[in-house]
Order: structure tokens, then C-alpha cells, then sequence
């Protein structure tokens, strides 16, 4: 099975850089520049029966994969270390058979400068649906043993808490960011908004002894369930969401943690997507110094598109909005690296029944697109292939993603040299 899976992945990374799409529909791909001259190749991963991947790059240059798997115990979060060259052995974070497992809540891993890992997941805390908390473990031996997890949100209510984000707010404390359904006690199990109290964004620090500091609520009404993104840039926190205004309006805002203390959010983009339920289709950002890129999808005029703006200033205002895709086919799920001075965004398509991932690069200044080719095809349908992962590294571009093959999730992963 592994010798097919991999002979159909390479031709499909083959497909992306030789072979144009054919004309087609009102659900036409865009088409692949020719003679693109990006290399994309198979990245092997040290799993591969595993779905919900998180990627990123740790202060010391190396990256970070985690992942879940189904096992007998329940479930299980591991993770394994790249250098460039290989990938570490594999090790366990934790295992339990009450935890929350969703294709768009996915767990995330971090790193902060002191050298420690830190990783989050989903724990039920009551028998409704949606009823569950965010716990959060930090290893100081590079992964080889957890602490006992704590609860990021001590609110105590059986509603839902989830869609993290994480990054490093000294060198030995991390920031943490959530979506926080406790003012919905009552409405639906938590989840949804309706008949009770909003979904709001609250953040907190947590130190080497994972004592939580200054927890603040940054939203009082937020999309329930769509994923949240946060960067650093230039020292400060930037960190995107999918709001909740008046009117059910559903755009991407942007909030910075500056003077001790989040900026009141501001629009990245006004849209005006009027949507009635939360589309589970959250931002993705980058940063390079002070520039500040961010990706998105919406629906706003009744067309699905993925669009990308860049702010030069922080993230204090964004300039302008590219489309990078549109039309009835684009289902979102974006994922946005900085790389070689421009911006990169990855997403999914759907038509006549097959998904495909993309990947554009964006000139420098955020005008145009510069290059856009097909990654893959996926055997997956739907919302089980998840959210893809994309972060650069000096050689280039690394980027995982999830399919289904005989309905079981499997991992991939592309490497793109651009040089």
C-alpha cells in the first residue's frame, strides 16, 4: 500500500509542475504559470496513519511536527523534530480516551527561546457535544517527558473552548489565545451562540511552572468555531481572527499586544460577508519584521474567494486585498508562509468531485500573483482532508497536509525549493 500511495503522490507532484489544467467550467482552476520554476518534491514524514498535523519552526531554526493518532488507548499527540536533514525519533506528548478530536480544532505544539516545548489539546468536561476545555503540557527535556497538563480555561462551564493559538511571549513564558464559550452556558451545549451568550476571544500567559498570568478577554462575540492565527512581528504580537458583528457579519480582524496590553480589533479587510453560522474557515498569518501578511476566505457577494492583504506597519493596517482564487470550487483553508522576501499561501479546491491543494507565490509589494501551481490531487472528500500546513525554512518551503485513502486519514508532505 505504502509503494502505491507514494507512486501516486509523485505523479501527482509531477501533475503540479509539467501538466496545465484543461479549460473547464464556471468552476475553472486557475492555471499553472509554465515552465514554473519551483521544485516541489515528496517530503517523507515520521507518520503517516495520522490526521490533524501542526507545522512550525522552532527558535532554533529546526521545525516542529505534531499530529494525532487513533489508538487503543483513545487517541495520542506525538511529534518529531526536523533539522534539515532528518527527522528526530518519534515521541508521545500524551494519550487519553476523553479528548475532544475534531478535523478543524486541531492541537498545536510550540517552542520558546529557553529551549522548551510546549503543546496544547482538547479535553471533554461534560457529556454534551461541544462541552470541552483546553489543557496545556510543556516538556523541558526536548519532548522526552510532559508535565501533567492544566486547564487553560478555568471558567468551569460545560461549553466549548478551543482554537487555539500559541507563541512565545518571553523567553521562558507562552502566549496563549482562545475561543472561550462560556457566555453561552445553556445555548446548544455551548456551541453556536444562539439562545444564550456569544462566543468570546480571551488570551492568557503561562510561565515555566504553567502558572497562568493576565488572562484578559480580547472579543465579546466571535465566530464559534473557526481557526484563529497569531505572529510576531518586530517583537509584538499580531494576532487574526474571524469576528462576529452586528448583523452577522463575519469578516477577519486583527489585534496587537503592544504597551501590556490588545489593541481594540480592527478589520483587516471589510468584506461585510453576511453568514448566519460560522463557517469553520478561519485566517492564516505571516510575518517578516514589520510586514504582516494575512489569508483568508470568504463569501461576501455571494462568491467564494481566498484573498490575502499586507500590512508594512505591524499589523496596525492592512493595504489593499488580493484575490489569489475565486469561484463556486474554492473551499479556503488557507495556510500563509513568508519566504524569500514575498509572501506564499496554500489552499484547497473542490470540483466535479476531487479536491486539489494549491500553492501561490505573491509578488513582494502584495500586488499579483507571481507563480500558482496544483501541489496535489487528494483522494479525500470534504472536511475530513483538514487544514494544510506551510512554513518556510532557508532551502524553502515545507507543507503537510491531510488525505483520506480506503476512508483512514494519512499525512503528506511536499518539499518546495525555490532556489
Amino acid at each position: 500500500m505504502r509503494t502505491v500511495l507514494t507512486t501516486l503522490f509523485v505523479l501527482a507532484l509531477a501533475a503540479c509542475e509539467r501538466t496545465p489544467e484543461p479549460p473547464s467550467t464556471a468552476a475553472r482552476p486557475p492555471a499553472p504559470t509554465p515552465r514554473a520554476p519551483l521544485r516541489v518534491a515528496a517530503w517523507p514524514l515520521p507518520a503517516t496513519a495520522a490526521a490533524q498535523p501542526d507545522l512550525v519552526a522552532a527558535p532554533d531554526g529546526t521545525l516542529l511536527l505534531s499530529w494525532i493518532e487513533k489508538t487503543d488507548a483513545g487517541h495520542s499527540m506525538r511529534f518529531a523534530r526536523h533539522d534539515g536533514r532528518i527527522w528526530s525519533t518519534v515521541r508521545t506528548i500524551a494519550t487519553g480516551r476523553d479528548w475532544f478530536v475534531n478535523w478543524a480544532d486541531t492541537p498545536h505544539i510550540a517552542a520558546t527561546p529557553d529551549g522548551a516545548l510546549w503543546a496544547h489539546w482538547l479535553r471533554k468536561s461534560a457529556a454534551a457535544t461541544y462541552a470541552y476545555d483546553v489543557v496545556l503540557s510543556r516538556s523541558g527535556d526536548g519532548g522526552a517527558t510532559w508535565s501533567a497538563p492544566v486547564r487553560v480555561n478555568d471558567d468551569g462551564t460545560p461549553t466549548e473552548h478551543g482554537f487555539v493559538s500559541l507563541w512565545p511571549a518571553a523567553r521562558d513564558r507562552l502566549g496563549v489565545a482562545w475561543l472561550d464559550g462560556r457566555e453561552t452556558a445553556g445555548a446548544h451545549g455551548g456551541h453556536g451562540g444562539h439562545g444564550g451568550g456569544a462566543m468570546t476571544l480571551r488570551s492568557a500567559t503561562f510561565d515555566a511552572t504553567l502558572a497562568r498570568h493576565g488572562e484578559s478577554q480580547l472579543d465579546a462575540s466571535t465566530c464559534d468555531c473557526c481557526q484563529t492565527d497569531v505572529v510576531v512581528a518586530d517583537g509584538t504580537p499580531v494576532l487574526v481572527y474571524r469576528d462576529r458583528a452586528p448583523g452577522e457579519i463575519r469578516d477577519i480582524v486583527a489585534t496587537r499586544f503592544t504597551g501590556g496590553q490588545w489593541t481594540p480589533p480592527r478589520a483587516v479587510h471589510a468584506d461585510r460577508w453576511n453568514m448566519p453560522a460560522c463557517p469553520v474557515n478561519g485566517p492564516s498569518a505571516a510575518a517578516r519584521g514589520r510586514e504582516v501578511v494575512v489569508g483568508w476566505y470568504t463569501v461576501a457577494d455571494e462568491v467564494a474567494r481566498v484573498k490575502l492583504a499586507r500590512s508594512v506597519d505591524g499589523g496596525d493596517r492592512f493595504a489593499g486585498t488580493l484575490v489569489v482564487d475565486e469561484g463556486p470550487a474554492v473551499l479556503g483553508r488557507v495556510a500563509v508562509a513568508h519566504h524569500g522576501g514575498q509572501a506564499w499561501i496554500a489552499w484547497l479546491r473542490e470540483a466535479a468531485g476531487r479536491q486539489s491543494l494549491w500553492l501561490a507565490r505573491i509578488a513582494a509589494d502584495g500586488s499579483r500573483i507571481e507563480e500558482r501551481l496544483r501541489i496535489a490531487d487528494l483522494q479525500g472528500r470534504g472536511r475530513a482532508t483538514g487544514v494544510p500546513q506551510l512554513v518556510s525554512r532557508d532551502d524553502g518551503l515545507r507543507l503537510v497536509w491531510t488525505d483520506l485513502v480506503d476512508g483512514a486519514p494519512r499525512l503528506q508532505g511536499a518539499v518546495i525549493a525555490t532556489r
